[in-house]
């Protein structure tokens, strides 16, 4: 027998209506025309026997079944959505072990390294994601987090990987004009400041014991890889966790200078959701760091 199935650009049009309660914006989010929105609401209203919508003064407000019917209209498309995409995928998407990261930390940390996991474990398809340490992580459908912080996040255990620690680094041919050996004079030393952690200089002078001169101020950049960057091309001194530019020291790119590195108070953390804690490809991947070395000896609930 044919199923009673309304028509899929139905069934989109009134999730996105749902969705805004609106049709202009509905219209908009499915790059269509108002009135096509209308007129496929009012063939599914039609098709179903149901009013889902009904108009209050100037609003537009889902009826009691509408709201009932969106509810479950939803789920169904995520659904569709996912066997969808592991359609194209080939496999399912939980077999996959998902990665979320902060972006500097996946690129220059998480990369280099996760070809050994890839090659121990060849069965696992392997995604990274970008995450912040504020994302949900059940919602965002992470396996693990690498995360920086304190250690706590509601609803996951934790595994110390490292501590952080700080220093500054410049060019070679820019320290070659600057004198490291006393106080830091913010007023004539070029500078560069890490939007995304702006208290970084501090966090450094305050572990460091350093004394200065001057407002903290220099060229402001977005995120940590810029900064890197920017460094590298000599534009200012900036403070920097070690572990993200071992590459640039190593090639003479960066130098270390004002002392030795500090610590942060913060350290990076392997985060598991507690729904994903016993799922097989998180076993592998929490084993894998413990037999690299990473992970330090104490872990924390």
């Amino acid at each position: 027998m044919r199923r009673f199935l309304p028509s899929l650009s139905a069934l989109q049009a009134f999730d996105s209506a749902a969705r805004h309660v609106s049709f202009t914006r509905a219209a908009e989010d499915l790059m269509l025309t108002q009135s096509g929105i209308s007129r496929q609401i009012g063939n599914l209203e039609t098709y179903l026997g149901v009013r889902l919508f009904e108009r209050v003064g100037s609003r537009l407000v889902l009826t009691d079944a509408g709201r009932s019917y969106a509810a479950d209209i939803e789920q169904t498309l995520d659904r569709l959505e996912e066997v969808s995409i592991d359609a194209v995928r080939g496999r399912r998407a939980n077999a996959a072990l998902m990665i979320g990261t902060q972006a500097s930390f996946g690129a220059r940390w998480l990369l280099p390294r996760i070809g050994d996991f890839m090659a121990a474990h060849p069965e696992i398809p392997v995604e990274v994601v970008e995450i912040d340490t504020e994302t949900d992580l059940a919602a965002a459908g992470v396996d693990v987090a690498l995360l920086r912080g304190l250690g706590s996040w509601p609803n996951a255990r934790t595994i110390e990987l490292f501590e952080e620690r700080l220093a500054v680094f410049g060019a070679p041919d820019l320290l070659s004009g600057i004198d490291t050996s006393g106080d830091i004079d913010f007023a004539t030393m070029p500078t560069l400041q890490n939007a995304h952690r702006a208290s970084l200089w501090l966090s450094w002078l305050r572990a460091s014991g350093r004394t200065f001169n001057g407002a903290i101020q220099g060229l402001r950049l977005p995120h940590s890889e810029m900064a890197i960057r920017a460094a590298v091309e000599g534009l200012g001194l900036a403070v920097l966790p070690t572990h993200l530019v071992a590459r640039e020291v190593a090639a003479g790119q960066l130098v270390q200078c004002f002392g030795e590195p500090v610590r942060c108070g913060e350290s990076y953390w392997l985060v598991i959701p507690e729904e994903r804690v016993n799922r097989i490809n998180v076993g592998h991947f929490r084993s894998w760091l413990r037999r690299a070395g990473v992970t330090v000896s104490r872990p924390a609930a």
